[in-house]
């Protein structure tokens, strides 16, 4: 647009406007309008009136509704350079950083298992070989696991909405394209499962919480639409805890598989819950401070939490911006890599993301990496990769974390629901303790100050740099706990892995042995190589195998 020389402008009844005023108004409708056409990680759009000039007054602000999604201008990224010091660094490395790669799939060899339990628990890039060389077809696929998630739900409590209807439609829509000659790729026609903090546009979005029990958002979340785009099948909508929080929602406690007796643990409980159980090939999950990798853990999956920044969350339920991510929870690593290779990449509707490679390695020469480890590290695991060639040291002492920002994010992100109108309704009489501390739990952050909450993110950035140090050197580490507090603050992505079957506690002889896990660390932007050095590991072994019966 051309600017008069006179710095003004006409409005459409020909009036002049001057330049500043133009521009003030431009901006305050550009922000009002941007809310419009589609909600933000979850928010409910804007449908106010936009401001035009003749109503704002001089030095008026302009109040813009806010709901769950709507990020702030401030955004958290993973690299402590900045995007642009990572891009420099990758072309200085001769590596494209916008360049994907597709991973093809190993032929089916051998017999095809002849029951339903064997199909079941098969890994997704074998059922890909089978649906790829029409030995199984999508339909009867999604029956199996249809069928399987409404026999083992009620046990589990693991789904919020079991999509039979438009799950067989898109399954019969697979199956028409396959008979046509279209195949779109590893995922063609595979069923999975999402935590049910993302969007599906017709369908109950519930967040875990009875307050939004019958709630629709008319909208598609970006992680549904790619999905889709690769051919996979949503079969349902899985269980969160209460506002990603835990592993208890509104009908009761997820529980796992492999001991009913307790519950799948972290918020993506549902994803670890029914890819356990096979009641799903794949399942999307998400983490803050654990809720992939806990509950990975806790059920025995191959999982990856990626860098932050490198999946889209647009329409999903925040509970952090700077901490929230979302990946894949699968039954092998090979899995994992399949579906991060199609959910990743830049989203404009998620300012937070970007697109870096993705290059995974089914034969890794594993002496070409240098991997670490810390005291909690499996040593069976670590003794593995040395027969595989790689020379594991030990990793020097990792960082002090530091208070985060959860608080005051989550805070801000619920103060919609729980402070309508922006009153904050008083604690009602005669509450119990947990019944009370349920209540206060989004109005903590309220309480810090701006500049309290300023200088956590400074000192954010500063462990960010000491982890920096920390890994100088290092491509990636081994640690049984997982150290998804520390890891969480610095963005770094992690990829869990079975390494052994027993008991989890031996003193604990309550419990049913089940696949032992450990997370391997990378650096960030390295889930490609964390995945392939998993996947050497455990090609080699047969503990990812395993399942649980509940019959």
């Amino acid at each position: 647009m051309a600017i008069t020389p006179d710095s003004s402008i006409r409005d459409k009844a020909g009036k002049n406007i001057e330049r500043r005023d133009f521009l003030r108004v431009a901006a305050a409708s550009a922000a009002v309008s941007a809310l419009q056409p589609r909600p933000l990680l979850g928010a409910t759009p804007f449908t106010g009136d936009v401001l035009h000039s003749g109503q704002l007054q001089e030095n008026q602000e302009v109040v813009i509704p806010l709901s769950n999604g709507e990020p702030p201008a401030t955004q958290f990224q993973a690299y402590p350079g900045g995007t642009g010091a990572l891009m420099e660094k990758f072309w200085s490395q001769g590596v494209n950083p916008f360049q994907r790669d597709e991973i093809e799939i190993t032929p089916w060899v051998g017999e095809v298992p002849t029951t339903e339990e064997g199909i079941a628990f098969l890994p997704v890039h074998r059922l890909a070989a089978l649906i790829r060389e029409r030995r199984i077809s999508p339909t009867d696929l999604f029956e199996i696991y249809l069928d399987r998630i409404k026999r083992y739900d009620p046990v589990l409590l693991c789904a919020v909405t079991i999509m039979e209807d438009r799950g067989r439609e898109e399954a019969q829509e697979a199956e028409a394209e396959l008979r046509s000659g279209v195949w779109r790729g590893p995922l063609h026609g595979i069923p999975y499962g999402v935590k049910d903090l993302f969007s599906v546009a017709g369908v109950r979005t519930t967040w875990g919480s009875s307050d939004f029990e019958n709630r629709t958002i008319s909208e598609d979340a970006e992680v549904i639409v790619r999905l889709r785009e690769a051919g996979a099948v949503l079969i349902a909508k899985l269980a969160t805890g209460e506002f990603a929080r835990g592993d208890r929602w509104y009908r009761g406690q997820t529980r796992n598989p492999w001991n009913t007796k307790e519950g799948s643990s972290g918020s993506s409980a549902g994803p670890g819950s029914a890819t356990a159980a096979g009641c799903v090939a794949f399942s999307i999950g998400t983490e803050t401070r654990g809720s992939i990798v806990s509950p990975s853990r806790r059920c025995g999956l191959s999982a990856l939490r990626p860098t932050f920044g490198r999946v889209s969350r647009y329409g999903g339920m925040v509970l952090s911006w700077s901490m929230d991510k979302t990946g894949p929870m699968c039954r092998t690593i090979e899995d994992c890599a399949l579906v991060f290779n199609a959910i990743h990449g830049a989203d404009v509707k998620d300012p937070s993301s970007l697109t870096t490679p993705f290059q995974f390695e089914r034969e890794m020469d594993l002496s070409a990496v240098m991997i670490g480890y810390t005291d909690t590290a499996p040593k069976s695991f670590v003794r593995k990769l040395k027969t595989l060639g790689a020379d594991p040291q030990p990793l020097p002492a990792l960082p002090e974390m530091v208070p985060s920002a959860l608080g005051v994010e989550s805070s801000s992100a619920f103060d919609y629901h729980i402070a309508p109108g922006g009153d904050l309704p008083p604690i009602p009489q005669g509450l119990t303790e947990a019944e009370e501390r349920n209540f206060t739990r989004f109005r903590r952050g309220r309480d810090q100050l701006g500049m309290d909450y300023v200088h956590s993110q400074r000192r954010r950035l500063i462990v960010m740099k000491q982890m920096a140090k920390a890994m100088d050197g290092f491509d990636m580490f081994v640690t049984g706990s997982g150290e998804v507090g520390l890891t969480n603050q610095t963005g770094h992505p992690a990829a869990v892995v079975q390494y052994g079957f027993g008991l989890r506690d031996p003193d604990d002889t309550d419990q049913n042995p089940q696949p032992l896990t450990t997370t391997i660390v990378g650096d960030l932007f390295a889930d490609d190589q964390i995945l392939s050095v998993a996947h050497a590991f455990q090609v080699k072994t047969d503990w990812h195998t395993r399942h649980p019966s509940l019959d």
